[in-house]
């Protein structure tokens, strides 16, 4: 009577496990690359969404304060136009922690060379425009 309990005991066996451990590493080696690309897509979608709002900040700025074009606006000044609480708002840099410096009225903010560089395999120029890398 004991060897038959012993016989139907159920269980897997080293291989059957190995093989469901080899699915799962095959399927995680292919969704991982997928999702590191997402994730630097949507970064790339940040910076030019924050391009865009220091754009609307540098000019309202300049509407206020009677700049002209090509007059230079400092960080804290455009800052000031943003949402307050906000990455951007508190350090007027990127992601990356790149300096998007000064700006110019009437010009489109520049992305910092080494954000551009950084997001470059996921952002082609065409996703930039219109705005461009600076110095």
């Amino acid at each position: 009577m004991i060897t038959k309990f012993n016989r139907r005991r159920g269980g897997f066996t080293l291989v059957e496990i190995m093989i469901v451990v080899a699915i799962i590493a095959l399927l995680a080696a292919i969704a991982v690359p997928g999702f590191l690309r997402a994730r630097k897509r949507s970064q790339a979608s940040r910076v030019i969404n924050d391009l865009r709002l220091i754009d609307a900040a540098v000019d309202q700025y300049a509407i206020e304060n009677n700049k002209q074009t090509n007059a230079s606006v400092p960080i804290a000044a455009w800052t000031q136009y943003l949402k307050k609480g906000t990455v951007l708002y508190n350090s007027g840099k990127d992601l990356f922690s790149n300096d998007y410096k000064a700006q110019t009225v009437d010009s489109l903010p520049l992305i910092p060379l080494s954000t551009y560089n950084t997001l470059s395999d996921v952002a082609n120029s065409t996703f930039w425009a219109p705005y461009s890398t600076g110095p």
